[in-house]
């Protein structure tokens, strides 16, 4: 196996940085997983145990000048790593004036993924500063537990409000109960409920838009267009995983929509020119 690139461009170096940034906000160990074409930092923990689970994808093209990489054979030509994403935002934190950035699988002592990072000198040559993240290799076996998560048919699919306004909203709702329930039409209404037995506080947005589908090709056709589209459909969850999911973004999406499997799931998928990351909460009966 062996991987190398190299990003030079500031501004794919500054949205690689908030990508990364964004995963960590959203998980302490996540898979790395490279292919020719793509990465992916993938989050599987089951949904039916009530764990979230999280689905992100960059075309490679669009962020590094350089990229090279060889899987394990050529029929398989893919590398599956476990990490902790928090150690390369770290590291990224000394590349924000670097001249460029090189990323490769090495090995010291165990797996590592080696950040150099190249600064700008006073003198003539570089100053290199060398980050070695150390990471394991998840054998071909258990490749299978890692594939791209399926959906279920959801019941409604709506644009979001501005995350940063759902967040305040939801950060102010946390303080009363520990959990939230999303409930959305096809009407391009959303409302975000709390209901305890002492308190009963709603926030309503409307005209927010319903996708037209496939709008991704991550999400399947299903039966919103034959329901009514005053009809609501709820998902009471988890009110600090919801916070986590609009807390950790900084990628700045083009579209940000959420899908809801009427009291069974939440699912949401932030879509942007070169990225993508899905989402999923489970409901809480």
């Amino acid at each position: 196996m062996r991987f190398r690139s190299k990003i030079v461009d500031v501004s794919c170096l500054n949205h690689f940085t908030r990508v990364i940034n964004t995963i960590t906000k959203l998980t302490k160990s996540c898979t790395f997983r490279l292919t020719a074409d793509n990465l992916y930092f993938i989050l599987t923990d089951k949904v039916a145990n009530g764990g979230v689970s999280m689905w992100c994808e960059l075309s490679q093209a669009n962020f590094f000048d350089e990229y090279q990489m060889e899987g394990v054979s050529v029929d398989q030509n893919e590398i599956y790593l476990e990490l902790m994403p928090e150690n390369i935002s770290r590291a990224l934190k000394t590349a924000q004036n670097a001249r460029a950035v090189k990323i490769k699988l090495t090995n010291k002592h165990c797996p590592c993924l080696t950040l150099a990072v190249e600064l700008p000198s006073l003198s003539k040559s570089s100053r290199i500063v060398t980050h070695d993240i150390p990471v394991s290799v998840i054998p071909r076996r258990l490749w299978n537990d890692f594939k791209e998560p399926t959906v279920p048919d959801f019941d409604v699919s709506i644009y979001l409000p501005p995350i940063k306004t759902m967040k305040s909203v939801v950060e102010r709702m946390k303080n009363l109960s520990n959990f939230i329930v999303i409930e959305a039409n096809g009407n391009g209404e959303i409302n975000l409920k709390i209901e305890t037995d002492l308190v009963s506080v709603s926030t309503h947005f409307k005209d927010l838009g319903n996708p037209p589908w496939g709008v991704s090709a991550e999400t399947s056709q299903n039966s919103t267009q034959q329901r009514d589209p005053d009809i609501m459909s709820e998902a009471r969850v988890d009110i600090r995983k919801l916070l986590q999911f609009l807390a950790g973004q900084q990628v700045n999406p083009n579209k940000a929509i959420c899908n809801i499997v009427h009291k069974r799931m939440v699912h949401f998928i932030l879509l942007h020119e070169d990225a993508s990351l899905q989402y999923f909460i489970p409901a809480i009966s």
